[in-house]
């Protein structure tokens, strides 16, 4: 009965408009390097003043599941992801527009967005409460353990170009970038140089804008088009879906959904561990990094499958799953509604309406998607000196605009030129992601399970789940090192 009159509370024609425009306005910030939606949801809480509660909530999760799914545009066009959860995307749909195949590439991303964001919002709507109380099983050590699991993915990432001693420095180099700051338990700076602009550390997007479209821009210059080939990008409506994408939708879903139920963890890394995983089962190991479907299905559905799942935590128990979540926790706040079990009792219509109109913005951006693509992909015909200076300057501006600090204007301009020199001696810029996003939770969590085992390491494997995470990590790491020591045996025979 709650449920149909959620229904009738979401049909409302205010309540669709604020889902349309909100998942609209999240696909333009999310495609737009440096804008966030967390920055985007945050903007928008002072907007929700006027307007009735459920505007204002769907509005906000309109933009949140428009901008996760809007990064990937960016990313497989010109290398340049709109969210930092948008990074593994880039490392195979912008290969396919080389190829001339971009709509292909875009095509898979927003099915595999939709499906990814579909399947956890079905997730939140009928286990929020029970999911929720395993989300607060997870203690410091789970989470280091968890952060390991991702850093396994590094080994994963090592490919002809990147051995593994390459790749396992450029995640060592991620994490000696990640401790700069303050020390998370003592509180001490470190490692600034006496900036104190540094004191919360290098910003993760500054450095990812740096890495990825600033370092992409120089790459071009001097080459007449991003395309190689001469085929038609705009090319979709008549491009099937490669055969058994499904089993990588699949299994990006259900791990988007599981990283995002944990309190604190991202899209992001529901991202780079969905690939990992894909890249690890797939029969087409050897295409991953030179535009594999495969890896673009995995990755879109992870990130988007973490929507739902970090509403879990947030809706149940008032525990943001991420920084997006924790902004909408902000939204509910301001409207009165305080997390807990009176959200789905005495303000169970609005907040069951809210969960339906997730379904309704993945929907949206699933007719946006198909119906815009082959627009979107002619951006890659763009000519190199028109798209140079403008991706620069919009790189630039989004660094800014994080924290309007200047300093993080000279950090992308540095991360660029170093990402140029990396990836010329054959370093992987993918490991060096990877440890700079999964240092900070590593380090945090392994200093507080220390201080809750009174420095045993028996602490790390106390619990059924850190035995989980061991074998998950364990399971990760042989298949990669298998193939390692068979492709030395043979090259020695």
């Amino acid at each position: 009965m709650m449920i149909l009159d959620a229904f009738n509370a979401l049909m409302d024609p205010a309540a669709l408009f604020a889902v349309v425009i909100g998942t609209v306005a999240g696909v333009v910030v999310g495609g737009m390097p440096g804008l966030t939606a967390t920055m985007a949801v945050a903007l928008l809480i002072p907007v929700t003043f006027t307007l009735e509660p459920l505007v204002g909530l769907v509005l906000m999760g309109g933009v949140y599941c428009g901008a996760m799914y809007g990064g990937s545009i960016p990313a497989i066009l010109l290398r340049t992801p709109g969210t930092p959860a948008a990074v593994a995307t880039a490392m195979e749909g912008y290969p396919l527009t080389q190829q001339g195949r971009a709509g292909l590439a875009l095509k898979v991303s927003v099915i595999s967005s939709f499906w990814g964001g579909t399947f956890s919002t079905f997730i939140l709507l009928i286990m929020a409460p029970v999911l929720a109380i395993f989300a607060l099983s997870f203690g410091p050590p789970e989470y280091f353990l968890l952060a390991l699991l991702g850093l396994a993915g590094i080994v994963s990432m090592a490919d002809e170009e990147s051995g593994l001693i390459k790749s396992i420095i450029s995640g060592l180099l991620g994490l000696i970038i990640a401790v700069v700051g303050t020390d998370p338990i003592s509180g001490m700076l470190r490692y600034t140089g006496g900036l104190t602009d540094l004191f919360e550390g290098v910003a993760f997007m500054p450095a990812l804008i740096g890495m990825f479209s600033i370092a992409q821009m120089l790459a071009l210059t001097g080459k007449k088009s991003v395309v190689e080939g001469t085929a038609d990008v705009g090319a979709i409506k008549n491009e099937p879906m490669p055969k058994g994408l499904w089993k990588y939708i699949g299994l990006g879903s259900v791990t988007g959904t599981i990283v995002g139920i944990l309190p604190g963890e991202g899209a992001t890394i529901a991202a780079f561990l969905s690939y990992n995983v894909a890249k690890r089962r797939s029969k087409n190991e050897h295409l991953f990094g030179k535009g594999n479907p495969e890896g673009i299905a995995a990755a879109e559905a992870g990130n988007n499958g973490c929507v739902g799942g970090s509403l879990v935590p947030t809706l149940t128990l008032g525990i943001p799953g991420n920084s997006v979540a924790a902004a909408l926790l902000g939204g509910l706040l301001v409207h009165g509604l305080i997390p807990g079990p009176e959200l789905f009792t005495k303000h169970g219509t609005m907040t069951y309406a809210f969960i339906l109109s997730l379904f309704l913005a993945n929907i949206v951006f699933l007719i946006l998607g198909l119906y815009m693509a082959p627009r979107f992909a002619k951006i890659s015909r763009t000519p190199v000196e028109l798209l140079i200076p403008t991706v620069c300057l919009f790189s630039v501006l989004g660094s800014y605009a994080i924290h309007n600090s200047v300093l993080d204007i000279y950090l992308c301009l540095l991360f660029g030129v170093g990402a140029i020199i990396l990836k010329k001696t054959g370093f992987s810029l993918g490991a060096l992601i990877l440890g700079l996003i999964l240092g900070p939770i590593a380090e945090t969590g392994f200093a507080q399970g220390l201080i809750m085992g009174r420095g045993s390491f028996s602490i790390f494997f106390a619990s059924p789940q850190a035995i989980v995470l061991w074998i998950l990590t364990l399971l990760l790491l042989v298949p990669p090192l298998i193939n390692i020591v068979k492709k030395h045996r043979a090259e020695t025979a």
